[in-house]
């Protein structure tokens, strides 16, 4: 390289830093107002871009065996279910964690695993770490549609922090109830087979198999498997792999966050049979 052809190089570096930093001017000026306006420290929550959800619809429609018609009103119900919206206002502004929560209900990925409740109609829904109790709400609130359409069912949520899932009371506690300690000795404990279960739980790798492999022969026949960690994890779709699963990934975009997003990963079996 001459020295002109070195010189033109480097008087390109501005223009290129600038294409760059372009991608990412939206996410800084979000951090800002993040700081200020947000409470939470960690499992942020945040909407669904309009985009993002009609990709979703398709991308349940592939695991659910539905249309994506079907799959988009079920993302609709969850999100204009007044009741659980105002459950969730309450019981957050009442909770003595209240200064790392927000009030307002933001669900993200977790309308996927509320529509996929009201897809499949399982009988047994497992969620694996429930933290404040946000995504098990969404559940048993699934469940409770389904319970009134004639499919009863019934969520079992585990967590080692004894003050977990403190969102998860009346009337949604009718319909689940968490497990304390432990997650891998709670599902060794649990009776009958599983129709959804969801790793969300300790977020090392060797963790999440272990609980795949703890649930590998309690999981029915037409049982969804979803991992939390999926957008950073290969366990899910090794498991997948190890037990002739199809797998399926979808990436979250968040509207308005600078969270880039995490996913659903999802190991099932085409062509289930139906409940």
């Amino acid at each position: 390289m001459n020295m002109r052809e070195q010189a033109l190089r480097w008087l390109v570096i501005p223009m290129r830093l600038r294409t760059a930093l372009s991608y990412y001017w939206r996410h800084l000026a979000s951090i800002v107002q993040w700081l200020f306006a947000s409470r939470e420290h960690t499992n942020f929550t945040y909407h669904l871009t309009d985009l993002n959800r009609r990709y979703l619809a398709r991308f349940l429609s592939e695991v659910c065996d539905e249309t994506p018609e079907v799959m988009a009103g079920y993302l609709r119900e969850v999100l204009e279910d007044k009741k659980l919206r105002e459950h969730i206002v309450r019981l957050t502004r009442a909770s003595a964690r209240s200064y790392l929560a927000d009030d307002e209900p933001r669900y993200a990925r977790r309308i996927g695993w509320y529509a996929i409740v009201r897809a499949i109609k399982p009988t047994v829904v497992v969620e694996t770490g429930v933290d404040k109790g946000l995504g098990s709400c969404l559940l048993a609130a699934a469940l409770i549609k389904n319970s009134e359409e004639g499919h009863p069912g019934y969520f079992y949520g585990t967590d080692i922090n004894p003050k977990a899932g403190y969102l998860l009371q009346a009337p949604y506690n009718q319909f689940g109830k968490v497990l304390y300690g432990d997650s891998i000795a709670s599902l060794k404990g649990l009776e009958g087979k599983i129709d959804l279960f969801i790793n969300d739980s300790d977020h090392s790798t060797d963790y999440e198999m272990r609980e795949y492999e703890t649930v590998a022969t309690k999981l029915s026949p037409r049982a969804v498997i979803i991992g939390d960690n999926s957008h950073f994890s290969d366990k899910l779709i090794n498991f997948a792999e190890r037990t002739n699963r199809d797998f399926l990934f979808f990436q979250e975009q968040p509207e308005k966050h600078w969270y880039p997003g995490g996913g659903i990963g999802i190991a099932y079996t085409r062509g289930r049979d139906t409940p």
